[in-house]
């Protein structure tokens, strides 16, 4: 079953009964209201249903029965900034029952094989770039399929960050966005796109990684003593060029004037991503369901039950 995507952007109160997630508006509750009106304004959800849950305004109180709720049903709780940009991940610290199994399955990974997965994840991100820029851009591909065709294991000539360059230059060149495009996490416009779009799609391979078994901190690649999810900043690399494909849609869309605050319609299209269509293998999934995919063969990597990670492929 496809879970569900919540964004909370208004003042509410949430709250758990009978296993459902219960929404109450605080301006319904003001004296005078009439009792019908009342009863409208509160809205209930099975937990059992959802997936992604951001809290996108100061004012959202969250009782701690929900919080448990959430997390026992594996929902990753995003919290935002004043900004309304993604800056905080909760995830349950148990989601398989085999768990420490499978940990140290994971931490005894051999450094070879490490680095002839993050091979892989990197070939797969750079062919699903190029296919983004074929698309998107109509640009010159030829470079990112040698690019991505040399790639040796552990990407021992950084490759990534050569096709990364090109990429940038030239995914944005036909859209009006002020100056040449950088990809920066502070830049200008459609950058907030991009780190909004990105922050949804970590909550949902961390989320994945979780069900897996997997610890999302010890990464194939990745290992910034800082960051706790150096997994999902690894798997979530083939997976990025569908966001970047959206925002690019959506920059094309308002020629350029991407605001610098983004609006609710817009990160509502943004929550779109754990339902974008993607193909594994042949078969089409949505995208959340793709991700246990990807986790789940990860996993089999490091046990040797299989050799490669099931990545999307957004070539037709």
């Amino acid at each position: 079953m496809i879970k569900r995507t919540l964004c909370f952007t208004s003042p509410a109160y949430l709250s758990l009964k009978d296993r459902q997630m219960v929404i109450r508006l605080p301006e319904a509750e003001k004296a005078g209201v009439p009792e019908a009106l009342k009863r409208e304004a509160v809205r209930t959800i099975p937990v059992e249903d959802i997936g992604v849950a951001v809290l996108d305004n100061r004012r959202i109180t969250v009782t701690h029965g929900l919080l448990e709720a959430l997390l026992e049903n594996n929902c990753a709780v995003v919290t935002c900034d004043g900004r309304g940009m993604p800056v905080g991940l909760m995830l349950p610290l148990c989601g398989n029952t085999v768990q420490s199994e499978r940990f140290r399955d994971q931490i005894s990974a051999s450094i070879p094989l490490k680095k002839q997965l993050w091979q892989q994840t990197v070939k797969a991100k750079i062919d699903n770039q190029a296919e983004v820029l074929a698309e998107c851009a109509g640009a010159e591909t030829g470079c990112m399929r040698r690019w991505s065709a040399d790639v040796r294991s552990g990407d021992a000539d950084n490759l990534e960050a050569r096709a990364a360059a090109y990429y940038w230059k030239s995914l944005f060149a036909g859209v009006p966005v002020p100056g040449p495009f950088t990809r920066d996490r502070e830049g200008a416009p459609p950058n907030n796109l991009l780190n909004y779009g990105y922050a949804i799609l970590r909550a949902v391979v961390a989320r994945s990684l979780v069900s897996s078994g997997l610890l999302p901190t010890l990464g194939i690649h990745h290992h910034n003593r800082y960051n706790a999810y150096c997994l999902a900043d690894d798997v979530m690399e083939p997976y990025r060029p569908y966001v970047d494909r959206l925002v690019h849609g959506i920059a094309v869309e308002m020629r350029g004037n991407v605001p610098a605050d983004l609006t609710k319609e817009l990160k509502m299209r943004l929550l779109g991503i754990p339902v974008i269509d993607v193909k594994i293998g042949g078969k089409r999934s949505p995208l959340m369901v793709a991700a246990t995919q990807t986790t789940a063969s990860l996993y089999k990597c490091f046990t040797g039950e299989a050799r490669r990670i099931a990545y999307p492929d957004l070539r037709l």
